[in-house]
């Protein structure tokens, strides 16, 4: 399993319609994307404009070639893609222990 960790930053006074964004945009189309398999979203406490995306993946090509390179990404950024206040900051982790 990978984790890909997505840093959000979005512009103030929008985060009620960002979150039905981020939410929507992951059910409607990231969950349907080949290798996926669960998600996580995080909202910073300290600094409410922040969030984290957590989506597990089955192959690190899930993410960066079946998904990224998808017309369905294309669909993903256009819904969250405008509240962004600079591109997020993606990250993939493998499991070490637990």
């Amino acid at each position: 399993m990978i984790l890909e960790i997505a840093d959000i930053t979005i512009g103030a006074g929008k985060n009620v319609e960002f979150e039905e964004a981020i939410e929507r945009g992951v059910r409607e189309v990231i969950q349907n994307a080949k290798g996926f398999l669960g998600f996580h979203i995080q909202k910073g406490i300290e600094s409410p404009n922040r969030y984290i995306l957590m989506i597990q993946w089955q192959t690190l090509e899930n993410h960066t070639v079946d998904f990224r390179e998808s017309p369905a990404f294309a669909v993903w950024r256009g819904i969250v893609g405008p509240y962004f206040e600079k591109p997020p900051s993606v990250e993939h982790f493998s499991l070490l222990a637990s």
